[in-house]
């Protein structure tokens, strides 16, 4: 037996959730501010819905200019003036549904509901809604008799539709107000109702609302990124879609973004927001992409517009920043600079560090995420190991529980040279290994375990190979690279010459190997591919709300 709502409720309501309407003029600033007998503080709200329910009032400081004194007005009396209410957390379906005991401690409870509807059914004498708020799978079952106070203006009468098979919870709803006289497939409701004891399971399915773009079909995955205004809507039982629920994705990662930040803020990191607008390259990739103002705005801008020098090069002392600017690809010579006086940061660049510990806090840092999803997104996860990727907890928990296998660069070329399999890129000593070789090692060399292995930046004093590492996760490969960070100046003038770097560009960088240089070291993450690694998903594309491709940046 499961929760539902009772059809005794004293006061139940329905409503479709509408913007507020700009119609209806707001008080203005004259009237507020002129108002007799005003002493609260006060909040000014354009909107009229929010400032007749959220109405509150703030003193005024005022300015001798003339007597070179400042002045406080007196305050005003208040009469009969609102206070702000108190901030409460919402009351999600998670809440009700997520205990042990699936929502029978609250039978009796009235309680509210707001979400989406994913599915509805209307038989002759009661009408099913399944509303989802995204906080979890499940669905909230709500049950609308035809004797509803506004059931015939809800323009449910005759429809049809289908229903979940997850019916652990009911409502069973009285309403007293409709408002936009329909409810539909993908319609916003605000449901108020007494939880009961369930009295049914499985439902018969039929047919949805045309009118919403996904419907209850197989469809690509293709198709819901052209949707991605509503893919995250997606959320299902089943292998209705090709690809998962953008609401599940978008769950396990927000919990691996906060058990980031946990982890490393428990262990005394500080957080560094690093510019996204650089002039120097951290990669040195060179495929930044340009920040300018030098290109009129007009779409139709002509390439005479952009001013040149006498050479006919782009003259970049006309631009912005006064030389050229790009968007950044790393926080990591930023967070180098502010791990040179607070130790460590979050990007992370640990000072007083080398390889050893660089590479300790990385598998410590994953197994503390892979842990917390396993533990906080039960649900989620039982989806993916069920519908996306069959064995995919059992993969995480290895992750998680198991020793990482430390590997160097040569020994990682020994071990492919050695490999009875064909390549596509031909592997030799000094190459760049590409992700068929890294699958191949954490899959089937060593079975499924992560591995380090070593590729570059501070030299080593063999003189061929330098101190670092990436992290190889199955099935997507390099996770994490990072290094121990060249801390020697003459060391790092000398790379900067072989690359053709301009010198000039990092001087700032080199100041910090002039003034209290130490050992340090860090490691960057690929974000999107963590969540693919926790979800199993294949595409990248995936693991991102709002993915940008070339010839595509819509939404």
């Amino acid at each position: 037996m499961a929760a539902a709502i009772s059809p005794a409720a004293a006061a139940t309501t329905l409503r479709l959730l509408r913007p507020f309407s700009s119609a209806a003029a707001s008080p203005s600033l004259f009237s507020l501010l002129h108002r007799p007998k005003l002493t609260a503080p006060l909040n000014l709200f354009s909107s009229p819905a929010i400032s007749r329910q959220h109405r509150s009032f703030c003193s005024v400081v005022s300015s001798a200019v003339s007597s070179g004194e400042s002045t406080i007005s007196e305050p005003l009396e208040v009469e009969n003036v609102a206070k702000i209410r108190e901030f409460r957390k919402k009351l999600k379906i998670v809440d009700i549904k997520g205990g042990p005991d699936e929502g029978l401690n609250r039978l009796g409870e009235t309680i509210v509901v707001r979400g989406w509807v994913r599915t509805l059914r209307a038989q002759s004498s009661v009408t099913f809604i399944e509303v989802n708020d995204g906080s979890c799978i499940s669905n909230m079952q709500c049950v609308m008799g035809v004797d509803a106070q506004g059931y015939d203006q809800s323009g449910l009468v005759g429809a049809s539709g289908p229903s979940t098979s997850d019916m652990r919870t009911w409502f069973l709803i009285e309403s007293k107000t409709v408002e936009n006289n329909v409810i539909s497939t993908g319609a916003s409701v605000w449901i108020q109702g007494t939880l009961v004891g369930s009295q049914g399971s499985k439902q018969k399915v039929g047919k949805s609302d045309p009118s919403f773009p996904i419907q209850k079909k197989r469809v690509s995955r293709e198709f819901l990124r052209t949707k991605a205004h509503l893919r995250p809507r997606t959320n299902t039982f089943g292998a209705k879609y090709l690809c998962p629920s953008l609401v599940q994705v978008s769950r396990v990662r927000n919990a691996l973004a906060y058990a980031t930040h946990k982890f490393f803020q428990e262990n005394g990191f500080v957080w560094l927001s690093s510019p996204i607008i650089t002039a120097s390259d951290c990669e040195g990739a060179g495929e930044q992409f340009c920040v300018t103002t030098l290109v009129p705005n007009s779409t139709e801008a002509l390439v005479k517009d952009i001013p040149t020098t006498k050479e006919g090069l782009i003259d970049w002392s006309q631009d912005f920043f006064g030389k050229p600017a790009f968007l950044t690809v790393s926080g990591q010579l930023n967070a180098e600079t502010y791990a040179t006086a607070l130790t460590d940061m979050i990007e992370p660049e640990l000072a007083f560090a080398d390889l050893e510990d660089d590479m300790a806090c990385a598998t410590a840092y994953l197994q503390y995420v892979v842990q917390y999803v396993l533990e906080n997104c039960k649900e989620d996860m039982d989806f993916f190991n069920t519908w996306i990727e069959k064995g995919i907890i059992n993969r995480l928990s290895d992750v998680a529980q198991k020793n990482f296998v430390q590997l160097t660069y040569t020994e990682a070329v020994e071990l492919l040279l050695k490999a009875k399999k064909k390549f596509e890129f031909p592997v030799t000593w000094g190459c760049d290994l590409q992700s068929e070789h890294e699958r191949y090692i954490t899959e089937e060399a060593f079975g499924g375990c992560p591995e380090i292995k070593a590729f570059y930046m501070r030299q080593n004093d063999d003189e061929k190979t330098v101190a670092a590492m990436d992290m190889l996760v199955p099935r997507v490969g390099e996770l994490i690279g990072g290094s121990q960070r060249e801390e020697r100046l003459e060391y790092l003038e000398q790379r900067l010459d072989e690359l053709k770097l301009n010198k000039e560009s990092y001087w700032w960088y080199l100041d910090l190997r002039r003034y209290g240089s130490v050992p340090h070291a860090g490691f960057g993450l690929g974000f999107e591919r963590l969540v693919q690694f926790a979800t199993g998903i294949d595409n990248i594309r995936d693991a991102i709300p709002f993915p940008r491709a070339p010839g595509s940046a819509e939404f």
